[in-house]
Parts: structure tokens; C-alpha cells; sequence
């Protein structure tokens, strides 16, 4: 078989060693990607053929432990099911990524759905309503009532080469990275007022020189770039040179690297 060119994956030179780049632990990015998103879908134990999933496309909330809350009536499918058979899974998929849809992060929650205790019910409304104010039309319906996941394991891809299991404990006592917020308005700014900076960040710290970039997803300690060189297109992640905890770090750690980058050209 032969040795991949070092064209294929992107690098200068063959011979070149670069250390791994640091990234958050696979339960923050899951917490993380939980958090930004609002959409999943829920598989359940199908009534009607069992031993069967089924699934349904579901919005949701998160407690502040980071368990997902849904606001589903007792005449769905998919609620008479999960009477049936608490166990479930919930499927969320990066919205936000571009091009191959498979170098999106994405994460399979497996557990057990329940309905929200009677003492718990206010603070659930508050969660849900506070994402979701269009369901105050149908919250207070008699056949509508919330329910709670509670996470039994976890299962992550982050893109090519990057997949494993996390644990709920793990996932529990993660923190949601501070750039989640400011995550979509950054990838936004760099991709269409700073292209050329993109490139040279490329070839300064991932040895790749490339025709063209784009940021895909950003946090603390830095992001991933989509790049073509030649007739290749892969994706490299670039690390922060320092920790970037709101968008102002981030804004200032990139114009440094931008400089470090334009001086060593």
C-alpha cells in the first residue's frame, strides 16, 4: 500500500512533527453542543412493533444539571411509547457546521425520559418557556405535561478520527463553553470580513498553505478551519497561543496570532 503524500493531509513537509492541539475534553464539547442546539431527535421503543426505535423530531430544554426537558402530550406516538418503555436516546447533530456533513460533532444521550415531579414542574416550565416562548400557547393544556431524560451514558463523534463514550458523571460536572454564545457571531465576522487571515493562521500554526478557508467552530482554546489545497479539502484544528474566555480574548488572542503569522512569512 502506498505512504500517503504529504499533499493529501494537508502538511509542508513529511518530515515536519507538530504536537497534538488542545481542545476541550469530549464531555465539555458535548455539554457544550447540547447547550447551542435546540433540536434532537428522541428514539423511542415503538408500541405499536416492538423491539423497534421510533423516532421523533424534538425540541427541548436543559436543567441546570444539563438534563434535556420536553413539553410533549400524552396523544403522541412517541409519548405512549416512552409509557411504555422509559428507555430512550437523544440525537443531536452540530446545525451551524459547514460543508461535509460528517465533520459535524454530534452525540447519541442514552437514558431514561420521566415525567417531571409535581415539586419540579415550575422550574421545568420556566426552563422550557425561556427557550421556547411560542409553547406558552399549549403549556397549560390538559394533555400536555414535562418530561425529564436522565442521562444514563453518552456517546460522542467530534468529526473524522474524533468518537468515544463519556460518562453521565462526566457530562454532569462539565461546564458549557464560555464562547457558546458568541461562538456563531465570530465564525460569522472571520469567514466573511477575514479570509485572508484565515490563510495565514493556516500556514503560520497548521502548516497548511491553503487556497481557501473557513472557520467551522471555535471555543476556549481554539478552532477548527475548513481548508482547500489544490484539489483537497480537509478540515485542521489551529489552537489558541493563551485561553480565550469571552469574545474580546478571543478578538485579541486572534490579532496576535494574525501578527505572529504576517511577521513569519
Amino acid at each position: 500500500m502506498s505512504k500517503p503524500t504529504s499533499r493529501q493531509h494537508g502538511w509542508t513537509s513529511s518530515s515536519e512533527i507538530r504536537e497534538p492541539v488542545p481542545e476541550p475534553s469530549y464531555a465539555e464539547r458535548v455539554r457544550t453542543l447540547v447547550y447551542r442546539n435546540r433540536m434532537g431527535t428522541l428514539s423511542t421503543n415503538s408500541k405499536k412493533h416492538p423491539g423497534s426505535p421510533f423516532g421523533s423530531l424534538m425540541p427541548y430544554g436543559l436543567d441546570g444539571k444539563g438534563r434535556p426537558i420536553f413539553l410533549i402530550s400524552t396523544m403522541a406516538v412517541h409519548t405512549q411509547n416512552l409509557e411504555r418503555d422509559p428507555h430512550t436516546s437523544l440525537f443531536v447533530s452540530q446545525t451551524d457546521s459547514r460543508g461535509d456533513p460528517l465533520d459535524a460533532s454530534r452525540v447519541t444521550l442514552i437514558g431514561g425520559v420521566s415525567k417531571v415531579p409535581e415539586g419540579e414542574r415550575g422550574e421545568a416550565r420556566e426552563l422550557y418557556l425561556s427557550r421556547y416562548r411560542n409553547a406558552s400557547y399549549w403549556v397549560d393544556f390538559d394533555d400536555f405535561f414535562f418530561y425529564r431524560m436522565d442521562i444514563a451514558d453518552i456517546y460522542f463523534v467530534g468529526g473524522f478520527g474524533a468518537m468515544g463514550w463519556v460518562t453521565a458523571d462526566d457530562y454532569y460536572g462539565a461546564g458549557v463553553d464560555p464562547l457558546a454564545d458568541d461562538s456563531k457571531g465570530i465564525i460569522r465576522h472571520m469567514n466573511e470580513d477575514h479570509r485572508d487571515a484565515l490563510l495565514l493562521l493556516a500556514k503560520g500554526f497548521a502548516g497548511v498553505d491553503a487556497e481557501e478557508a473557513s472557520m467551522t467552530s471555535i471555543d476556549r482554546l481554539g478552532f477548527h478551519v475548513r481548508l482547500r489545497a489544490g484539489s483537497e479539502v480537509f478540515s485542521r484544528r489551529i489552537g489558541f497561543i493563551r485561553e480565550a474566555r469571552s469574545k474580546e480574548e478571543a478578538r485579541e488572542v486572534i490579532v496576535e496570532m494574525v501578527r505572529r503569522a504576517r511577521e513569519g512569512e
